[in-house]
C-alpha cells in the first residue's frame, strides 16, 4: 500500500475510533459518519445510483438516508417500532417486519445491507438466507456485526461480558438500577467472526467478495484470517458477499 493510501487509511479509522466515542453523547453524529463510511465503501464495489436497496435493521434511517444521497432507492425494515422511532417520525419508506420473514418477493433487489443487526437476533444465519433470498443473482448483501469477544462485544455491560454475558448483565443492573437496553439472551447474542465466515463460505448463494474489520486501517485486513486473534481485535466484522448467478 502507498504511503499517502495507508495515511488516508489510518486517518479513516482514527475518526471511526474517535466518532464511536460520540455514540452515547451524540448518536446523530456517530451514526451519520458510520453510514457515510459504509456508502463509501460500497460505492467502491457496488453501482448505487438507481439501485433498489433494503435496509434489514435500519432503525432510524442513518444509513437509508446515507443511501438515498447517493442515489440508491432505499427501503428500510425493522422489527421494532421503538428503534424506527427513536430519532424522531421513522424514516420514509420504513415497514415494520421481522427480518427472518421479509415481505419482499424473491429476488427483487439489487442490494441487500445490514448495519449491526445480526447480533441482536436469535437466529442470525436465518437472516442471511432471507437477505439472499430477496437478492436478484448478481446483487450484493454488505452486512456489519460487533463480535462477542471484541471488547464492545458485550455492548454497554463491557468488558464484563467477557465472564458471561449474564454475569454482565446482572452487575449493569445492580450498578445503575436498570437493566441494559442490549440484553444478553433476549436482544444481544454471541457472534463470532470465524463461525460467521464459515457459514457464508458455505452458503449455497453467496459468495464472499470481502471481509476486513469495519474500525481498522486498511493494514489490519489480513486479522480476519488470524483464529482466536480476529475474535478479539477485529472489534466489528464488515462483509461484502455476491448473490451466485447472472443478471438478468
Amino acid at each position: 500500500m502507498a504511503v499517502a493510501d495507508c495515511t488516508r487509511s489510518i486517518a479513516r479509522s482514527w475518526r471511526l475510533i474517535r466518532g464511536f466515542r460520540l455514540e452515547q453523547r451524540d448518536p446523530d453524529a456517530f451514526y451519520d459518519l458510520l453510514s457515510a463510511d459504509a456508502v463509501a465503501m460500497l460505492g467502491k464495489n457496488v453501482r448505487l445510483a438507481g439501485a433498489l436497496t433494503l435496509d434489514v435493521g435500519g432503525g432510524a434511517g442513518y444509513l437509508t438516508r446515507a443511501l438515498r444521497r447517493a442515489g440508491a432507492r432505499c427501503l428500510l425494515v425493522d422489527g421494532d417500532t421503538g428503534e424506527l422511532s427513536w430519532r424522531g417520525p421513522p424514516a420514509e419508506g420504513s415497514v415494520v417486519a421481522d427480518a427472518r420473514a421479509l415481505p419482499v418477493p424473491s429476488e427483487a433487489v439489487d442490494l441487500v445491507v445490514s448495519s449491526n443487526v445480526l447480533e441482536h437476533v436469535p437466529e442470525p444465519f436465518a437472516v442471511v438466507d432471507e437477505m439472499a433470498r430477496v437478492l436478484r443473482p448478481g446483487g450484493h448483501l454488505w452486512l456489519s456485526f460487533t463480535n462477542w469477544y471484541g471488547p464492545w462485544g458485550g455492548h454497554e455491560t463491557s468488558p464484563w461480558h467477557y465472564l458471561g454475558g449474564g454475569r454482565a448483565r446482572r452487575r449493569y443492573a445492580a450498578r445503575t438500577g436498570r437493566d441494559p437496553k442490549n440484553v444478553f439472551g433476549e436482544s444481544l447474542f454471541a457472534l463470532h467472526v470465524g463461525g460467521t465466515l464459515r457459514r457464508l463460505a458455505r452458503h449455497p448463494g453467496l459468495d464472499v467478495v470481502d471481509a476486513r474489520p469495519r474500525y481498522l486501517p486498511e493494514a489490519a485486513r489480513g486479522l480476519v484470517r488470524v483464529p482466536a486473534l480476529r475474535e478479539v481485535l477485529t472489534w466489528n466484522l464488515e462483509v461484502l458477499a455476491r448473490k451466485r448467478g447472472t443478471p438478468a
